[in-house]
């Protein structure tokens, strides 16, 4: 069964208390925060306020996923805003393996994001420093989007990559996630389904999360 980590980014922002609540009281383990900073994505979402105040409403896992150049400028912060897991994309850091140990020496897991373009090869030597790699399987920046097909292949590879180094990082998959293709994902080796608008967008979220949960 996947871990399911529902993206708040596809939420009424005038009512995320009670997005949480429903989160709280569903089967989703995860809450995935997306933070956008208009640089890294032609986007900007929300920033450490937020995760702070959603930290506040939540004893679940805060997933943090960091769309923004320069993270390691920002890591502290999220740190003490509550993020349990901190991912930065590999396209944002120039040296990689020294932002990895950095989240860890802040006592967060540490997980790695890479967009649809960017091959698994420039990942591939720091793998057993992270906890978590997060296949994205949109172009970043916008919700909504439909889910690229090659990413499939992608995730068999990345889980080939994790078995040959022994190491015991979780694949994620983020974008385009939906009740249709979240098998299929899910075969292809995915521990961990980020969905937001097949959530937020349903008549009963809570009802959506657990079809995604009981996915095999």
């Amino acid at each position: 069964m996947p871990i399911i980590a529902p993206s708040l980014l596809s939420a009424n922002f005038l009512q995320l208390d009670k997005a949480c609540e429903m989160l709280n009281n569903s089967e989703a383990e995860w809450f995935h925060l997306d933070v956008m900073d208009g640089r890294f994505v032609p986007n900007i979402s929300f920033g450490i306020p937020v995760v702070s105040a959603i930290r506040k409403a939540t004893k679940k896992i805060c997933d943090v996923h960091l769309m923004i150049e320069e993270p390691q400028n920002f890591a502290e912060a999220f740190q003490q805003a509550g993020a349990d897991i901190l991912t930065v994309h590999v396209e944002a850091c120039t040296h990689l393996h020294r932002n990895l140990q950095q989240i860890k020496s802040l006592g967060m897991k540490a997980g790695i994001a890479i967009n649809p373009h960017t091959p698994l090869d420039a990942i591939k030597e720091v793998i057993a420093e992270a906890d978590l790699v997060c296949i994205m399987s949109v172009n970043p920046g916008f919700g909504g989007q439909k889910f690229i097909a090659s990413t499939l292949s992608k995730i068999e590879k990345l889980k080939n990559i994790i078995t040959q180094s022994n190491a015991k990082t979780l694949i994620e998959v983020d974008g385009g996630v939906t009740l249709e293709n979240a098998n299929a994902i899910v075969k292809a080796g995915a521990d961990v389904l980020v969905a937001g608008n097949t959530v937020f967008n349903s008549s009963d979220p809570a009802g959506a999360i657990k079809l995604l949960k009981n996915i095999h």
